[in-house]
């Protein structure tokens, strides 16, 4: 196929000619530069860096004994853990025997996997399908059998070398440095540089390497830790960089969490490693890429622009830690970087639910930048409590936030001291996020959030769901109507577009038709038909009322456009719902409630009730005397797992010009 085809198949949204010429010449240019690597894939292999300092009379000292640069301070203080975390330390240590002695550790929603006596790095743990070391641009990543190559790379993440890393520095246990210096050793023996399913991703490479810096920083000080290993280490660091230099994931067209992770690892490498000829690019480049992207990536009122709260943290994350390293090592970034990285912390402070979770809007697949410690994919706090300190905002530290180990780890203890002595915010009110179409309705623990997102990427859609005016309710600790999250991408590809499908959504579905375009066979597509809007947003002491609309079904024969009006009443706390469908002919609507597992669910004539053990919701049709149907549909919290849940669907048919619903707490 042509590089013009092959852009013309990528193209969605509104391109520029200009960006379709860059994109043609940027595609030949990559075209004659995977010539290149092909030829060279093997000698890369065998290649060591070219280092600044020349032959050193004792690298291996040299590089214990540096001063500069320098890694998160709480790297240096990790035994102050057991001090002030000491029952995460335990688990912390629990892991690591788990993984010395059966080599075995979670993943992902998986829950603990065993990986054999002799760990396979290139066997896909679902299926047992084992990836051939081809040439890495060879490989078709997406397989009928079961295997869902996302999955394998968490594995190839190396997140569990960090867990016996930090379980190392905390004891001071050799038995954990020789583990992991042994299974990285394992690790590079089978996978040769740019060959196997391991080398297929720049982000992915980005990532480990992100990992690897860590595990550097906290065994090089072992005994077990000798020169053949620093050389172990060097040469994989040369490696990583010269992939991700070699097969960055830009586009003119769009970029996107990708290429934000390759400048990163890039930037890192650049920080840590000044002594690498290649250093200064790799920090130049990366440094320059990573606030360029902040710009593209990060909307005016701080959200992720992939329509995504998983993407968001992650993100977050890339940035955070990234303006950490660089503050910690004086390198100045503008002040309208770190006010971007406030409006990021001011949007998970204000989605946060009062179950102390976050609402599941678009795919999360949960994957963490520093793994420090293992976190759920809705587990967004921690993030708070490191920029709470980092950024010295108060009102980052929301009423019920804790201390979390990652404070210890990225700030020292005087981060654990100064995020105590930050004062308590008071509640979160509600708020309106208008470019990310976000909209959070609260009074003390009662809590909806409303979804007016568009698809995605400036329209171009990857992450985003069919979710359009849908909502997320949650009372208390207890979730009620919720989001049924990601579950899988290509390792199931139905359930991948059922769980991204608006029958999966607290919305309307008309005529059986997607809200916006998607295709079973094509996982990171959708559609831009959708395109809500917000016709009104007024947030008041006593009620707030929001009026959107949506036009996915203009393009029925009979155009339909849903617009759905919400009033929160701060005095019953209770949401009354409107949806008008405006059009002139008949169709087929379901209307439905996605409830959260583990409720109590009854019918009750045009009324759905679901109890959890001491309070209750209701969501009552006003308007009609149509009974809903209990329809089984899973809900996904993390990647990989799912739990039976129920959904409310009410079927109509004709012209029910509108409906009317209120959705209020009841005592059971």
């Amino acid at each position: 196929m042509s590089i013009l085809r092959k852009i013309k198949r990528a193209v969605r949204g509104e391109v520029k000619p200009k960006t379709v010429l860059l994109e043609a010449l940027r595609r030949t240019r990559t075209a004659r530069q995977i010539r290149h690597e092909r030829a060279n894939v093997d000698r890369i292999n065998e290649e060591m860096p070219r280092l600044f300092f020349g032959k050193h009379d004792n690298q291996l000292d040299y590089f214990r004994s540096r001063s500069e640069p320098t890694f998160f301070p709480g790297f240096a203080l990790a035994e102050l853990q057991k001090e002030l975390f000491p029952e995460r330390t335990t688990q912390l240590l629990t892991a690591a025997d788990r993984i010395i002695s059966e080599h075995s550790w979670p993943l992902m929603g998986f829950g603990v996997q065993n990986f054999g006596t002799e760990i396979n790095w290139c066997r896909d743990p679902l299926s047992g399908y084992e990836w051939p070391l081809d040439y890495h641009r060879d490989l078709s990543l997406v397989r009928p059998d079961g295997s869902d190559v996302r999955v394998l790379w968490e594995v190839n993440r190396l997140g569990h070398l960090l867990t016996l890393a930090q379980a190392y520095a905390v004891s001071g246990y050799e038995g954990y440095a020789t583990a992991c210096i042994v299974q990285l050793q394992s690790w590079t023996t089978q996978n040769p540089y740019g060959r196997g399913v391991n080398w297929t991703c720049a982000m992915e490479v980005a990532l480990r390497v992100i990992n690897l810096l860590a595990v550097f920083e906290l065994l090089k000080n072992s005994p077990e830790f000798q020169l053949e290993t620093l050389n172990l280490f060097l040469k994989l660091f040369h490696q990583h960089g010269t992939y991700i230099t070699n097969n960055l994931e830009f586009t003119h067209i769009s970029t996107s969490n990708h290429y934000l992770s390759d400048v990163t690892g890039l930037l890192w490498l650049g920080v840590m490693l000044p002594e690498f000829v290649d250093s200064e690019h790799y920090f130049d480049f990366g440094f320059g890429a990573l606030l360029s992207e902040m710009d593209k990536q990060v909307l005016p009122d701080g959200a992720d622009f992939e329509s995504s709260t998983g993407y968001h943290r992650f993100v977050l994350e890339l940035f955070l830690y990234s303006f950490l390293l660089c503050k910690q090592n004086e390198i100045e970034i503008e002040a309208k970087y770190w006010e971007k990285l406030r409006h990021m912390l001011d949007y998970v402070r204000a989605y946060m639910r009062p179950d102390g979770l976050a609402p599941s809007i678009g795919d999360s697949d949960g994957g963490q930048v520093l793994p420090l410690l293992s976190r759920h994919a809705d587990e967004h706090d921690y993030v708070l409590s490191i920029g709470a300190v980092l950024l010295d905002q108060a009102t980052a530290k929301i009423p019920g936030l804790e201390a979390s180990p990652e404070l210890l780890w990225l700030l020292g203890d005087d981060g654990v001291r100064k995020f105590q002595e930050l004062p308590v915010d008071g509640p979160c009110e509600s708020q309106a996020f208008s470019d990310a179409g976000i909209y959070i309705m609260r009074k003390d623990d009662f809590y909806l959030c409303f979804n007016a997102s568009g698809a995605g990427l400036n329209g171009r859609g990857s992450h985003g769901h069919n979710d359009a005016l849908s909502i997320e309710v949650v009372i208390g600790n207890t979730p009620f109507i919720v989001d049924p999250g990601t579950y899988f991408y290509t390792g199931d590809l139905k359930s991948r577009h059922l769980f991204r499908s608006t029958a999966y959504h607290s919305t309307v579905k008309i005529d059986e038709i997607e809200q916006s375009t998607t295709d079973e066979t094509v996982p990171f597509v959708i559609g831009d038909e959708a395109q809500p809007s917000v016709l009104e947003w007024q947030a008041g002491e006593l009620e707030d009322r929001l009026v959107a609309e949506h036009s996915g079904y203009a393009r029925l024969p009979s155009p339909v456009v849903h617009r759905r009006t919400i009033i929160f009443d701060k005095k019953t706390k209770s949401w009354f719902v409107e949806d008008t469908f405006v059009t002139e002919g008949e169709h087929r609507y379901e209307a439905r409630f996605h409830f959260a597992p583990g409720l109590q669910m009854k019918v009750s004539g045009s009324m759905v009730t679901a109890f959890a053990q001491t309070v209750g919701l209701s969501v009552s049709l006003l308007n009609s005397h149509v009974s809903p149907v209990l329809e089984q549909q899973a809900t996904s919290r993390d990647y990989g797992e799912q739990r039976e849940s129920t959904t409310a669907c009410w079927h109509f048919s004709g012209k029910p010009g509108k409906l009317q619903w209120k959705i209020e707490p009841i005592e059971r």
